[in-house]
C-alpha cells in the first residue's frame, strides 16, 4: 500500500496518480475521510479507556453513597467502552480497506494513458526481411509440429484448450533457456532459488494481485490456496514480518517456478500456440533494496534483459508502459517486446516493474538501518522490484520464428548451443508432409 503520509501530506500527487492510470480519484477523499474517522475513534475509546482507568482509582477510596454512584458509573462506563473499541476497530479496517484500494502512485516519467499509450524507449536489432531470404516465414505452431518440438493436440486432448506438451528438442530448448537464464543471474550475485507455486491468500494480498488481476488469478477450493502467476508473489513474501540487515542490501533472487493464469478477458486473442497459455515456466528477478537505490536498480535490472535477449540474438523493442496498464503495485514498468515475424509486430517477452515500497508495506518487510553520526539505528520499509528474465513459451516462439531456416530447421543461437550441444534444430517431419 502506499505510504499513508503521502496521502495526508500530499493528497494532490495521490490524485493525479489516479488519473494518470485512468481512475476515479474520489477515492482519495474516501481515504482521507476514513482516516479521520480511525483518528476520531482512536481519540474517544482512549479517552473513554482514561476514565475508566480514574474510576477504578477512585473506587477504592470511595465510601457509601459515592462508591455506589461510582460504581455504577464505572459499570455503564464499560458498555461504553466496549462499545467505542469495536467503533475503533471498524474505523481502523475501513481506514485499511481505503488505503489498500489506491494502487502505487505511477513515476512522473511513467505515461498516462493506456495500454496503447507506451512510449518505445529504445528499438534493438533489425527483424529479418524473409522476402530478401526468398520464402515466407513459418510460424511457431508449424515449426514446431516440423522439428517434433510443440504438441498442442495432445495438449488439448488432457488438459484443454491453451495447453501444450514441450517434446524433444522443444523440452530441451526450455532447459536450455532455464540453464542460460541462471547462469547469467549467477554470474551477475542472484542467489537462484527454486520457488513454491501455490501461496497462501496474504502472499498473493501482499502482492496486489487479489486486486485488479484477480480474475486472473487460480485458487486451490476448499483449501484457500493459490496458484501463483509469476514467482515475484512468493519472493515477495519470502522476508514477510522480516526485519532485514539494511547493510546487506540489496538481495538479488533468480526465482525459477511454474505460472498459471486463466488469461481472463483474453478472448478470441492469441488461441493458436503457445504465446498466451495458462500454465508455462518461469525464470524472475527479484529484489529487495533501498527506496532511495530503486530507480537504479530498476535500470541494472532492465539492462540483465536486455543482454539476456542480445544473448538469443532477437530484435527487440523496450517501452514504457503507460500508467493505466500497470499493475497495482507497480509505479514504472519497462516492457521488452521481441520481433515475431509471422505476427509482423513486437510481442511482450519480459517486463520489469519499480514496486517502491508499496508490497513491503503490505507484507510488514522492514530493514535496520544504521541512524547516522549520532549513533543507533532506524528501521524503515525497503523497496522491491520484479524483472523477467525468462519466460519460456514466448521466449521459444521468438526463437522459432526469428531463426529458422528455408527447409523448416532453426539455426540455434550461439548462446544456447553448448546447452543443447548443436547448431541447428533439424526437423523430425519432411515440410509438407
Amino acid at each position: 500500500m502506499i505510504d499513508p503520509r503521502l496521502l495526508r501530506d500530499d493528497p494532490d500527487r495521490v490524485r493525479a496518480g489516479q488519473a494518470k492510470r485512468g481512475l476515479p480519484t474520489d477515492v482519495v477523499d474516501q481515504a482521507l475521510a476514513a482516516d479521520a474517522a480511525r483518528r476520531a475513534a482512536i481519540v474517544d475509546f482512549e479517552a473513554k479507556r482514561g476514565e475508566q482507568k480514574q474510576l477504578g482509582k477512585q473506587v477504592a477510596k470511595a465510601q457509601g453513597d459515592e462508591k455506589a454512584s461510582i460504581l455504577a458509573r464505572t459499570k455503564a462506563l464499560a458498555a461504553e467502552v466496549k462499545a467505542a473499541e469495536a467503533r475503533q476497530g471498524e474505523a481502523e479496517a475501513a481506514w485499511q480497506a481505503a488505503l489498500s484500494s489506491i494502487p502505487n502512485v505511477a513515476a512522473d516519467e511513467t505515461p498516462a494513458g493506456g495500454e496503447d499509450d507506451f512510449v518505445v524507449l529504445e528499438t534493438v536489432g533489425t527483424p529479418r526481411d524473409f522476402a530478401a531470404e526468398g520464402f515466407e516465414p513459418r510460424d511457431h505452431v508449424e515449426l514446431g509440429r516440423l522439428l517434433g518440438a510443440i504438441d498442442l493436440d495432445r495438449g488439448a486432448k488432457v488438459s484443454g484448450s491453451r495447453f501444450y506438451f514441450l517434446t524433444g528438442v522443444g523440452a530441451e530448448l526450455e532447459l536450455a533457456l532455464v540453464n542460460l537464464a541462471m547462469e547469467q543471474a549467477r554470474e551477475a550475485g542472484f542467489t537462484q532459488v527454486i520457488a513454491p507455486s501455490l501461496v497462501k491468500p496474504r502472499a498473493m494480498e501482499g502482492t496486489g494481485f487479489l486486486g485488479q488481476a484477480a480474475d486472473d488469478v487460480y485458487r486451490i477450493e476448499g483449501q484457500d490456496m493459490y496458484l501463483v502467476g509469476t514467482s515475484e508473489v512468493p519472493m515477495a513474501a519470502y522476508h514477510s514480518d522480516e526485519i532485514l540487515d539494511g547493510a546487506a542490501l540489496p538481495l538479488r533472487y533468480a526465482a525459477f517456478s511454474p505460472c498459471f493464469r486463466k488469461e481472463a478477458g483474453s478472448h478470441g486473442k492469441d488461441t493458436k500456440g503457445i504465446i498466451r497459455v495458462h500454465w508455462f515456466d518461469k525464470v524472475e528477478m527479484f529484489v529487495y533494496t533501498t527506496l532511495e537505490d530503486a530507480e537504479a536498480e530498476h535500470q541494472r535490472l532492465l539492462a540483465w534483459e536486455k543482454a539476456f535477449l542480445d544473448k538469443l540474438e532477437l530484435a527487440y523493442q523496450v517501452i514504457d508502459v503507460a500508467a493505466g496498464d500497470l499493475g497495482l503495485s507497480a509505479q514504472r514498468k519497462f516492457d521488452c517486446e521481441a520481433w515475431i515475424p509471422t505476427q509482423g509486430k513486437y510481442r511482450e517477452l519480459t517486463s520489469t516493474s519499480n514496486c517502491t515500497d508499496f508490497q513491503t508495506r503490505r507484507l510488514d518487510t522492514r530493514a535496520r538501518f544504521a541512524a547516522g553520526e549520532g549513533g543507533g539505528s532506524e528501521v524503515r520499509p525497503v523497496a522491491t522490484l520484479n524483472g523477467t528474465l525468462c519466460a519460456m513459451t514466448r521466449t521459444i516462439v521468438a526463437i522459432l520464428e526469428t531463426h529458422q531456416q528455408a527447409d523448416g530447421s532453426v539455426r540455434v543461437p550461439q548462446a544456447l548451443q553448448k546447452w543443447l550441444g548443436r547448431e541447428v534444430l533439424e526437423p523430425v517431419e519432411r515440410p509438407g508432409g
